[in-house]
């Protein structure tokens, strides 16, 4: 596949997303310690940050760190405009924009000199352009490879814009920490950390066998390619979900077999909605826990066709749920989570739906447009009535 030979790539950031759209609308917050959400953070501002603040931390331990830190509710509403304010500054920008998130997207701006200047301009007017019309701060790496923008971008926050020429790859790419390879989390890290392994340098220097003997074959093969900079995979406009899935954060107080269940029925009913209102259908369950030990557990199902019925999705569901329970019962659990994947467009109900479409996709599709007339939470399932379903957090389009 065609790389470029010119840094062409860019990898636009918002910085701290939540907590700088209550920045810009409140300047009493503005060079403040804000931190999102109360029960668990869901954003920090860069004030908030020095003090050791992230996402996910539970509020408590957040606010023994930071007593000064200013707590807000989210508003996800406002969020999801700014997200939308700020891809259509992407839009103008190039007709070649990969969303990743609602507040991060690659660009592709080869081709666009003559028109619009270097990759290097382009990217100081993007960032002028978002802080000018949607009054935040955005952080731009520029490269090759969509890798190594990314990883720019991560090393030039906040507010920051880093190019990183093709001469200067792996000079800039190798003394950076493993924890920088796209794909390393705390669980590989350790691994590598315990072998004497520290920079992305030292990766690159070792045999593919040894990391995929380490790693795996399909992490040791990745790591090795990143290591050396090769991501031949280009700025993709338009594509569609691998997988949908949504998650809910429990906290660590002990929970009944009915109270999981129920999570899981709320999980089932939003994951299924966003399917059907994107059009896809999907033919494999998976159910993610997360332990009291801070363990994790996957565990999926395939289906020999593809649905968006909730009631179908659910049932396999609840029975990779029961396979679950001991360990659950043992460990205690602390998130759930569920997606539906090998996702493919819609295609006729009577042939991928093999159950009695009077009273299963059509009871679906009145839910459906009662909650598109009326709100989300106009009508629910009586199992979920007076129960806390968590947060929904603004997404990309499915």
């Amino acid at each position: 596949m065609f790389v470029s030979g010119e840094a062409t790539i860019l990898h636009a950031d918002l910085d701290a997303f939540f907590a700088s759209v209550e920045q810009r609308d409140d300047p009493r917050l503005r060079g403040r310690s804000v931190i999102v959400g109360g029960g668990v953070v869901l954003a920090a501002s860069y004030e908030a940050k020095a003090y050791g603040i992230h996402s996910a931390m539970g509020g408590r331990q957040a606010r023994r760190l930071c007593p000064r830190a200013i707590v807000v509710e989210p508003r996800f509403s406002v969020y999801a405009e700014a997200s939308k304010a700020v891809y259509r500054v992407f839009d103008d920008t190039t007709p070649l924009v990969e969303g990743l998130s609602i507040d991060e997207a690659f660009l592709d701006v080869r081709g666009l000199r003559r028109l619009a200047g270097t990759p290097a301009e382009i990217a100081a007017r993007l960032k002028r352009n978002v802080l000018e019309r949607v009054g935040l701060p955005i952080t731009v790496g520029v490269a090759r490879t969509k890798f190594l923008a990314k990883v720019a971008s991560g090393v030039a926050k906040p507010d920051g814009l880093l190019v990183v020429p093709p001469d200067r790859e792996l000079a800039f790419l190798h003394p950076l920490g493993v924890e920088r390879l796209w794909g390393v989390g705390p669980v590989t890290a350790q691994k590598l950390r315990s072998r004497g392994i520290t920079t992305v340098g030292q990766v690159a220097r070792l045999d593919e066998a040894v990391l995929v003997s380490m790693l795996g074959r399909a992490a040791g093969r990745h790591l090795h390619a990143l290591a050396h900079n090769r991501d031949p995979r280009p700025v993709h406009v338009g594509r569609r979900r691998g997988s949908i899935g949504s998650q809910r954060a429990l906290g660590r107080r002990p929970k009944t077999a009915e109270a999981v269940d129920a999570v899981l029925v709320g999980l089932v009913d939003r994951v299924t909605r966003r399917m059907r209102a994107a059009g896809r259908i999907g033919r494999t369950v998976v159910l993610r826990l997360r332990f009291d030990d801070f363990s994790r557990a996957t565990r999926s199902h395939t289906l020999p066709f593809g649905t968006a019925h909730t009631q179908t999705v659910l049932a396999t569901a609840r029975g990779l749920l029961a396979v679950s329970m001991p360990m659950i019962e043992r460990k205690g659990v602390t998130l759930v989570g569920v997606a539906v994947a090998n996702l493919q467009n819609d295609v006729p109900a009577q042939l991928v739906l093999p159950f009695d479409r009077s009273s299963g996709s059509a009871l679906d599709a009145a839910l459906d447009e009662v909650r598109a007339r009326f709100g989300p939470t106009a009508i629910t399932r009586a199992v979920l009535l007076g129960r806390d379903q968590g947060l929904t957090m603004p997404l990309l389009p499915d």
